[in-house]
């Protein structure tokens, strides 16, 4: 592909550098706030534009999803020094290590290296009467800037993109997030209606995130009508991030078996169909085995009238639901199905977990 060579020229007035031709090096004028072309199409991240927008700063959405460019000698991170490792805004995708930065003087941060493993897609632009070479985040398609191939150190490559497309983190912060990430462990559940097993789990100390979704089905990407018909093979499921130094696998799996039926297949009450089966993704050995464990245990001693039809099955994929179905039972109480179904299996819970429960 060919990249076009910028030509980064100072101009010293009154005390203020100013920059001429840096607009064709790096980025758009601002009379055209929106290039048409579309954002990478095969991002592993999908969303609306309505979703993007609300995630995003009206400045953020303008860069990462409408190509946009900030001004020069305007980003945050334009003179940053500090240790640590350069993400995306829009998806937390790793892009760059301060190891890969350095001073182009052309008004936007710039690298002369990627971090390895497919972070960055290119694709040619041709907009405004050149030819460039786009960079955009390889997860979820978002604009970062452009590459060119002027670069003064030994790749000869200049990555220059926007402060507002990157998130920095500090080495303080990434020590503290490492160590954190050593002690969380994820599990992947279904038990019928995801809004029910979400609310209980979101009130157990030690769970640090919970999110409502879809697995064990063909095809990726599912959605809630799709799911609904009962023809994908997914489950509504949660996916359960928790701290193993607060709770446990087997504390998880205990509240599994408290709050939902494990002995009627693919239904819950009067939510029918295989997408309300009873299951447990398990990730490793260690959840499989505890799983099989509980199951055996509760079955021996008959705790249950009937047994335990709970699927055992290898984690494969997690796809998140709609954002309308995050944390609906909180957003959501005065419903009648929160209020008939979702609140008699968290007074459950309370009951029988009293001493778990997340001091507020």
């Amino acid at each position: 592909m060919a990249r076009y060579k910028s030509i980064c020229q100072f101009v010293q007035f009154a005390g203020i550098i100013l920059i001429s031709q840096v607009f064709t090096a790096c980025g758009q004028t601002n009379s055209s706030r929106v290039n048409k072309t579309e954002i990478n199409p095969d991002a592993a991240i999908q969303k609306t534009d309505a979703e993007w927008k609300k995630q995003l700063s009206p400045d953020q959405y303008y860069v990462l999803r409408q190509k946009g460019t900030e001004e020069p000698y305007s980003g945050k991170l334009l003179l940053n020094k500090e240790k640590g490792v350069y993400k995306c805004a829009a998806c937390g995708n790793e892009l760059f290590t301060d190891e890969m930065k350095f001073d182009s003087h052309c008004g936007w941060p710039s690298f002369d290296r990627e971090i390895s493993g497919g972070k960055i897609k290119t694709l040619e632009d041709n907009s405004h009467g050149m030819q460039r070479l786009e960079i955009q985040c390889a997860k979820c398609g978002g604009h970062l800037g452009h590459l060119f191939d002027d670069g003064p150190t030994k790749t000869g490559m200049r990555y220059c993109v926007n402060s507002l497309s990157l998130d920095f983190v500090n080495e303080k912060e990434l020590n503290k997030a490492a160590t954190k990430s050593a002690s969380l462990d994820t599990l992947t559940l279904g038990g019928g209606c995801f809004w029910c097993v979400e609310a209980v789990y979101e009130m157990l100390d030690g769970v640090e995130k919970v999110e409502s979704g879809y697995s064990g089905g063909a095809g990726a990407n599912p959605t809630y009508k799709e799911v609904c018909t009962g023809t994908t093979g997914h489950a509504e499921v949660v996916q359960i991030t928790y701290d193993n130094t607060k709770t446990s696998l087997e504390e998880i799996l205990k509240v599994f078996f408290t709050v939902h039926d494990p002995t009627t297949l693919n239904r819950q009450g009067n939510d029918a169909g295989t997408q309300y089966r009873s299951v447990v993704f398990y990730r490793n050995e260690k959840q499989r085995q505890a799983t099989q464990n509980i199951i055996d245990l509760l079955n021996k001693e008959k705790v249950y009238p009937k047994p335990i039809v709970t699927q055992v099955v290898p984690f494969k994929a997690f796809y998140e639901a709609e954002d309308y179905h995050q944390d609906y039972y909180n957003l959501n109480k005065e419903e009648p199905y929160c209020q008939m179904v979702i609140q008699p299996k968290i007074e459950k819970f309370e009951k029988v977990f009293k001493d778990k429960i997340k001091k507020q």
